[in-house]
């Protein structure tokens, strides 16, 4: 989906809602569900149905266990709808040996303005949705992806809307990608705009410490200004914050503070396999995600 132009509304008429039946995709559906109510959307629930290691290790067994599989899962999708009673939805179990290229095919199918998902936050591979592949999808995806980590509480969804919006960045290009849904969100939930950069520690320019700030505070502090457009007409006057220290670790605390019902960042795309080194850019998105008081809206730069 392109950057919503800020003189009309976020268009949200399809919905991608990942499952794994798990708690964290539990924890997600209650936003899924009340953000289509609001914008009157449809929401697509999509299990990927991918067989354990063991199953195929044991080649007699094979057929039994992934028809065994597919019928839990069915049931499972099956409870899954009726919490979904109400809303346009429909809902698919489909087998895959990787979740992404599901996840793709959707997007293109169903015309995905969003998608939703849930993960506790950890990198591992017991559950489908778990934070390696929460962060394929929301690095792959060419549309925004609300991720709802273990850290957020039910009640913060508040009818699917949004009473203050937190942007963090960088100034990269990466970053940036995510201002104007984050200024759409505020405009279009009477919001307040909190505009949050965490720069490296200030120090004396002759105590030979590389770890400087590259720029002073005044111009940061201007230079998130500029990030909303003149046009935009907030209800409010947008909030700037200028943090030192640990990125992620600030801009989590930020959230906490300024009680943020949703931060919205811009992430770097899956240049490469997502099990290569990690890349300091990478590490941080994930630690936001897993840790963040409320949901956690990426937009891929």
């Amino acid at each position: 989906m392109p950057a919503p132009r800020l003189s009309t509304p976020t268009k949200v008429k399809n919905i991608l809602y990942l499952t794994d039946f798990s708690e964290p995709s539990e924890a997600a559906l209650p936003f899924a569900a009340t953000i289509a109510r609001g914008y009157g959307a449809k929401v697509h629930a999509l299990h990927v149905l991918i067989p354990a290691p063991y199953v195929y290790m044991t080649p007699g067994l094979t057929v039994a266990a992934i028809e065994a599989a597919e019928e839990t899962a069915q049931a499972e999708m099956q409870r899954l709808e009726s919490r979904l009673a109400g809303l346009k939805h429909d809902a698919l179990v489909e087998r895959g040996i990787e979740v992404w290229p599901a996840v793709r095919r959707a997007i293109e199918d169903d015309e995905v303005d969003l998608i939703v998902l849930g993960t506790h936050g950890r990198t591992g591979t017991e559950k489908l949705l778990l934070g390696s592949v929460a962060e394929e999808i929301f690095r792959r995806s060419p549309v925004p992806v609300l991720t709802i980590g273990p850290g957020v509480r039910s009640s913060v969804h508040n009818g699917g809307r949004f009473h203050r919006v937190l942007f963090a960045t960088d100034f990269s290009s990466e970053s940036l990608a995510g201002a104007p849904y984050a200024v759409t969100l505020a405009k279009e939930n009477k919001a307040r705009l909190l505009l949050v950069l965490v720069m490296r520690k200030p120090a004396p320019a002759n105590d030979g410490d590389d770890q400087r700030c590259d720029m002073s505070v005044a111009e940061a502090i201007h230079r998130l200004y500029e990030i909303v457009p003149g046009d935009a007409h907030l209800d409010s006057a947008p909030e700037v914050a200028v943090e030192f220290g640990d990125p992620a670790d600030r801009i989590v605390e930020a959230a906490k503070q300024r009680g943020a019902g949703i931060i919205v960042i811009g992430v770097r795309s899956a240049a490469s396999h997502l099990g290569a080194a990690t890349h300091l850019q990478r590490a941080i998105a994930h630690k936001i995600v897993a840790h963040a008081p409320c949901p956690v809206l990426t937009v891929r730069g």
